[in-house]
C-alpha cells in the first residue's frame, strides 16, 4: 500500500483542517496518509516519494510562510521534476496570488500538480474547498 505525505504550515487550524481532508481522500483511496508540520520535517524524505502534498497559507504580502515554509519549498523545488504534488492552503486577503505564483514555481521545476491551480480557502474553509482538499487527496493516492 503507498504512503502519501502531507505536509503543512498552519497558525490558525485553517490550513491544518484542509491536510485533514488531504489525508481522508488518500485514505479513502486506499492508501495511507501520513500528515506532518513542516516544523522539524526534512524535506529529503521526500525526494523517494512519487507523489505528496503541500499546504502552505498565504502571509505577510501573498508569499509563502518565510521562516519554515518557504526554505522548505525551496528544498523541494530541487527534487520535484517528475513527482505528482497537491498544493493547498488558505489566505484571508488578496486573490490568491500566492497560490499561482506556488504553482508556477512547482511546474517549472518539472512537478505534476494534481490540480492546475491548487487548493484554496479564503479563511476557514467551507465544504466545497474541503471536499476539493478530499479530491486531490484521493487523486495523489492514485499514482
Amino acid at each position: 500500500m503507498a504512503q502519501i505525505t502531507i505536509v503543512y504550515y498552519s497558525e490558525t487550524g485553517n490550513t491544518e483542517a484542509m491536510a485533514s481532508m488531504v489525508a481522508k481522500g488518500v485514505e479513502a483511496a486506499g492508501a495511507t496518509a501520513k500528515v506532518v508540520s513542516v516544523d522539524g520535517f526534512d524535506a529529503a524524505e521526500l525526494k523517494e516519494e512519487a507523489a505528496f502534498a503541500l499546504g502552505c497559507p498565504a502571509m505577510g504580502d501573498e508569499v509563502l510562510e518565510e521562516g519554515t515554509m518557504e526554505p522548505f519549498v525551496e528544498k523541494v523545488a530541487k527534487f520535484a521534476a517528475g513527482k505528482k504534488i497537491g498544493l493547498f492552503g488558505s489566505y484571508g486577503w488578496g486573490d490568491g496570488e500566492w497560490m499561482r505564483s506556488w504553482c508556477d514555481r512547482m511546474k517549472a521545476a518539472g512537478a505534476e500538480l494534481v490540480e492546475e491551480e491548487g487548493v484554496i480557502a479564503n479563511e476557514t474553509p467551507g465544504s466545497a474547498e474541503l471536499n476539493a482538499c478530499k479530491a486531490a487527496g484521493a487523486k495523489l493516492a492514485g499514482i
